[in-house]
C-alpha cells in the first residue's frame, strides 16, 4: 500500500505544478567581502531544508521552478550562488571560465559552499536537518561539500562531475551519498561513475549510484534537446523517497 507522502511525491508533476510555498525572495549575502545572491523559498516554518546548487548557467528559473517543486512536498529551499551577485554566464566560454575557477580553487569552493548552507540555515532558523542537492556543476559542488565533511543529512548529484581531486578523499564523509546518472553521458563517463562506486566502497560512506539508459548528460533540464521525461521522472520519484528517508 503506498503511504500519503508516496502518493503525494507521485502527483507532483515535473511539467506543471500549484506550489504551496510563500513566494520566493532573493537574498544577498556576503562571502570574503563579495556579493552573492541566492534563493529563498519557503514551504512552512520548521521543514527540512535543502540547499540546491546550480548548474554552469548559474542560479536562473530552472533552480527557481526546482525549489518551488519541492516547496510542494514539504522542503524549505535555499537556492544558492556560486558564482556572485549578478553573473549568470550565457555564453559556453564564460560557463567554462567560471566553473573553470571554482575548479582551480577548492578552498573557495568549498568555502562557497559552506557560506551558502550556512545562510540558508540561518533563514530556516534549524540546523542538523539538511540535506544538499546540486545539478551538473552543481554536483560536483556537493561531492566537493562532503569531501571536506560537510554537515549535511545526505549529499546529492543529478548528472554531477564525479571526479575526485587529486589529494582528495571520502574519509570525512558521514553522510550518504546519491548519485543519478545518464548512462548516455559522454561527458561524465559511466567509467567515472564506477570509480566513484568504488571510492566510496572503500572509504566505507554509504551510498546509492542509480543510472539510468538512455539519458544523456543534463538529461534533468526541461525543454531541452537532452532532456529525458523518464529518468527525469524516476529520479526525481526517488530523490523524493531519499529525502523522507534521511530528515526528519
Amino acid at each position: 500500500m503506498q503511504t500519503f507522502v508516496t502518493k503525494r511525491l507521485l502527483a507532483v508533476s515535473l511539467a506543471s505544478f500549484t506550489t504551496l510555498a510563500i513566494a520566493g525572495q532573493d537574498v544577498v549575502y556576503d562571502v570574503d567581502g563579495q556579493p552573492y545572491q541566492g534563493y529563498w523559498s519557503k514551504a512552512a516554518d520548521g521543514a527540512p531544508l535543502v540547499v540546491l546548487v546550480h548548474d554552469w548557467d548559474g542560479l536562473t528559473d530552472y533552480e527557481v521552478k526546482r525549489a518551488k517543486m519541492l516547496n510542494d512536498m514539504g522542503y524549505n529551499v535555499f537556492a544558492a550562488d556560486l558564482f556572485g551577485q549578478g553573473v549568470r554566464p550565457t555564453e559556453v566560454k564564460d560557463k567554462k571560465q567560471h566553473t573553470g575557477e571554482l575548479y582551480k580553487d577548492r578552498v573557495k569552493l568549498q568555502k562557497l559552499m559552506a557560506a551558502s548552507q550556512t545562510k540558508a540555515e540561518e533563514l530556516n532558523q534549524a540546523k542538523d536537518n539538511t540535506v544538499m542537492v546540486g545539478y551538473c556543476f552543481g554536483g560536483a559542488a556537493v561531492l566537493e561539500s562532503a569531501r571536506a565533511g560537510g554537515d549535511a543529512k545526505a549529499f546529492i548529484t543529478f548528472h554531477g562531475g564525479l571526479t575526485t581531486p587529486k589529494g582528495q578523499s571520502y574519509e570525512q564523509t558521514s553522510a550518504p551519498i546519491v548519485v543519478f546518472h545518464g548512462t548516455a553521458d559522454t561527458a561524465i563517463t559511466m567509467q567515472d561513475f564506477a570509480t566513484l562506486a568504488v571510492e566510496l566502497e572503500g572509504a566505507g560512506v554509504k551510498h546509492e549510484m542509480i543510472s539510468y539508459s538512455g539519458a544523456p548528460h543534463a538529461f534533468t533540464v526541461f525543454g531541452s534537446q537532452r532532456y529525458r521525461e523518464d529518468a527525469d521522472h524516476k529520479s526525481w520519484r526517488r530523490f523524493g523517497e531519499v529525502l523522507q528517508e534521511v530528515t526528519q
